[in-house]
């Protein structure tokens, strides 16, 4: 299963972010990713395979502070579960991190 988080506020996403994924980790996972807007506007986003500690020693307090945020748990039904296939996703352009859960094919 997957878990999605999301934060818009006056306060520093990145802890709200993993302070949510930890609540969802009974759910299960293979691994976990943030996506943050920063105050200058570029889109940052940290993710890694495996437990959410694996996550937050790789950020190791160093997430950049920004506002918005999402965050999610992914377990792998398609692909597999390493740092690329992990969430968010960016597109092309950089601007956009994006989370689903689900298959999505063109």
């Amino acid at each position: 299963m997957c878990g999605i988080v999301g934060y818009v506020g006056p306060r520093d996403a990145a802890p709200i972010l993993i302070d949510g994924l930890r609540r969802l980790e009974y759910r299960g996972y293979d691994s976990a990713g943030i996506a943050l807007l920063t105050a200058e506007g570029s889109v940052f986003i940290e993710k890694k395979a495996g437990k959410l500690t694996n996550l937050t020693e790789h950020l190791n307090g160093g997430a950049p502070a920004g506002h918005p945020g999402i965050a999610h748990t992914r377990w792998a039904t398609h692909g597999r579960p390493n740092d690329t296939n992990a969430h968010p996703h960016r597109d092309c352009t950089g601007k956009l991190a994006l989370i689903h859960n689900g298959i999505i094919e063109n």
